[in-house]
């Protein structure tokens, strides 16, 4: 089982927590809960006919902490480095109160710090370019590099969303990258190309 940091809990971060936790990784979330989606209206996701931006936030958080993904609401990252064998992640303070305290939506609410990691996925916006390029990954006009499966140029760092699209950035084309993101990890995790989909029973 690996260890993946997820920064940034909007639908880049939910949707690539969500596929790594449903494969049966121990997946944390460092978000702020301010995402922009939280004050648009869908029309145009696909499958989803008109919803409230914070509605299809709350449910997307739901989502991936049923899966067992661990959401620390109000942690942010503030730094990672590339070691050999890990990504180290540093946190700033928590604007949760509790310690070691669960949350209605079955958030992490504890500060419980960074930590060490086998992957990095980060997806929290433009602002979250900053960490990318101190981290040495490549940015270029203003968005940080990826290939088709977004990978950075960093091994075992990969980025999806607004700081990869800030131009052209769609909730439901950021929701695919983290998607694409986590199947790379479950594949080079499992050593073979991996699949997530149900069947009906």
């Amino acid at each position: 089982m690996a260890r993946i940091a997820v920064i940034g809990d909007g639908p880049a971060g939910l949707s690539a927590a969500l596929f790594l936790a449903r494969g049966g990784h121990d997946t944390v979330v460092f978000g702020d809960d301010d995402s922009l989606v939280e004050y648009a209206e869908f029309h145009n996701y696909l499958g989803v006919p008109g919803v409230l931006g914070t509605e299809f936030m709350d449910t997307a958080r739901d989502q991936a902490a049923d899966a067992g993904a661990r959401l620390r609401t109000g942690t942010l990252a503030t730094a990672f480095e590339v070691g050999a064998d890990s990504v180290g992640v540093r946190t700033g303070g928590s604007e949760q109160s509790s310690d070691d305290a669960e949350g209605a939506d079955g958030s992490d609410t504890s500060d419980g710090g960074g930590g060490e990691f086998d992957y990095v996925v980060v997806a929290g916006g433009k602002a979250s370019q900053a960490l990318v390029a101190d981290a040495g990954a490549t940015v270029e006009d203003g968005a940080v590099v990826v290939d088709g499966n977004a990978r950075t140029s960093l091994d075992r760092v990969y980025a999806a969303g607004h700081l990869v699209r800030p131009d052209r950035s769609q909730a439901i084309i950021s929701a695919g990258m983290g998607a694409a993101a986590a199947l790379d990890i479950l594949s080079r995790e499992a050593g073979a190309d991996v699949h997530d989909w149900d069947s009906p029973s």
